[in-house]
């Protein structure tokens, strides 16, 4: 699979939502993909131009079946994980780590002991 390029297009909530059921589940048809989609479930042609659009951005390929196609993810979730938390970065703390770490404290996102894991992971990237 292919790493995110920082020019490929962002992902609404909806194509989010498709390309974490193909990370999560594979390869599958549309109407498989539908399956996994909460209340109230869109319409199966919602879903088909969703992936279709998602084909066009170059993060889903898809395999030809009888009468249908199988789609499945290109990008890896860990590369596109990646490019938005850089993005992030870069764009709501001004490449500052430390800004947003500190803003995931001061927000109490963090637990105590998610902090001292954290610097566990440090402590230990050090050695």
């Amino acid at each position: 699979m292919k790493e995110q390029d920082d020019k490929k297009p962002h992902l609404t909530a909806k194509e989010e939502e498709v390309m974490r059921i193909l990370w999560e589940h594979g390869p599958m048809l549309v109407k498989e993909v539908l399956e996994y989609l909460p209340e109230p479930k869109p319409h199966v042609n919602t879903v088909s131009t969703v992936i279709r659009v998602l084909e066009k951005k170059g993060y889903v390929g898809h395999e030809k079946e009888v009468g249908t196609y199988r789609y499945h993810a290109i990008l890896e979730k860990d590369s596109y994980r990646k490019a938005t938390l850089m993005s992030m970065l870069r764009n709501y703390f001004d490449n500052s780590l430390k800004s947003m770490v500190s803003a995931l404290v001061q927000e109490e996102e963090l637990s105590e002991e998610e902090i001292n894991e954290c610097i566990d992971i440090i402590e230990k990237k050090k050695q």
